[in-house]
């Protein structure tokens, strides 16, 4: 199965606190988010399919920051953009806006946050098209 980096886009239709592990209770806006990560290994791209299924309810366990927020009764999945079998996750992530949790996604890298925030979709959308347009090797 192919992996690769990629980048999931959230709805958050409200404001929310939610516990995020060892994070702690962290204050998301209503709004958008992107969350970069990667999916390397035997599992590839198997890896987005398991956020989806922990979005719509059919999973319980949280292994990854992310897994707490799509796990949030009003959090939706809106579409992902990948990068098949480039790691251009920090880079991808460096280039979108600031999120609003420090260190949410970025334990095991030097990066300030792995999720980015905007108000609207459209605009969220086009940052991450482009962030991952961009960072592709040539």
């Amino acid at each position: 199965m192919t992996g690769g980096t990629y980048t999931l886009l959230v709805e958050v239709p409200e404001a929310t606190t939610i516990t995020v592990g060892a994070l702690g209770d962290q204050q998301f806006p209503a709004g958008w988010f992107a969350y970069t990560g990667s999916a390397f290994g035997t599992g590839g791209f198997g890896r987005v399919d398991r956020h989806y299924e922990l979005a719509a309810g059919e999973r319980d366990t949280r292994h990854w920051h992310i897994d707490y927020l799509l796990g949030h009764p009003d959090s939706r999945i809106r579409g992902d953009v990948r990068t098949p079998d480039d790691d251009v996750e920090c880079a991808v992530a460096s280039a979108l806006p600031d999120g609003p949790v420090d260190g949410f996604g970025a334990s095991d890298c030097t990066c300030g946050s792995h999720l980015a925030y905007a108000e609207t979709g459209a605009d969220l959308q086009s940052a991450v098209a482009e962030a991952h347009r961009q960072a592709r090797p040539e």
